[in-house]
C-alpha cells in the first residue's frame, strides 16, 4: 500500500465498460511527511474519498483487481482507506 493525496477528479465519458459507476481519482504519492513521492496516479475510489483527502492506496496491477474482484479488469491503482494520522517514532530529518 501507499500513501497519497487525492488532487482532483478524472472524467472519462467513453471508457470500458467495467468503469460504468466507479469513481476515478487522481492521487500524488506521497511520503508520510507529506513530500511529493512519485507522478501522480490515476485510482477507482472505493471509500467516497475526494479532493484533498489523504488516502491508502494499492498501486500494484493484480492486488488492484484483487480489491475490486475484477480478475480481467484494466485497473492499476485503488484507494482502499483514508488516514487519520500518521504517527513515526523517530524523525530521520533530525
Amino acid at each position: 500500500m501507499k500513501i497519497g493525496t487525492v488532487i482532483g477528479t478524472v472524467v472519462a465519458t467513453l471508457k470500458n465498460e467495467g468503469y460504468n459507476g466507479r469513481k476515478l481519482l487522481l492521487v500524488r504519492p506521497e511520503d508520510p511527511y507529506g513530500k511529493k513521492a512519485e507522478a501522480p496516479v490515476v485510482a477507482v475510489d472505493t471509500v467516497c474519498a475526494g479532493p484533498g483527502d489523504r488516502v491508502l492506496f494499492v498501486d500494484e496491477g493484480n492486488s488492484a483487481r484483487l480489491v475490486l474482484d475484477w480478475a480481467d479488469g484494466c485497473v492499476r491503482a485503488v484507494i482502499v482507506g483514508f488516514i487519520d494520522s500518521i504517527d513515526i517514532e523517530s524523525n530521520p530529518k533530525k
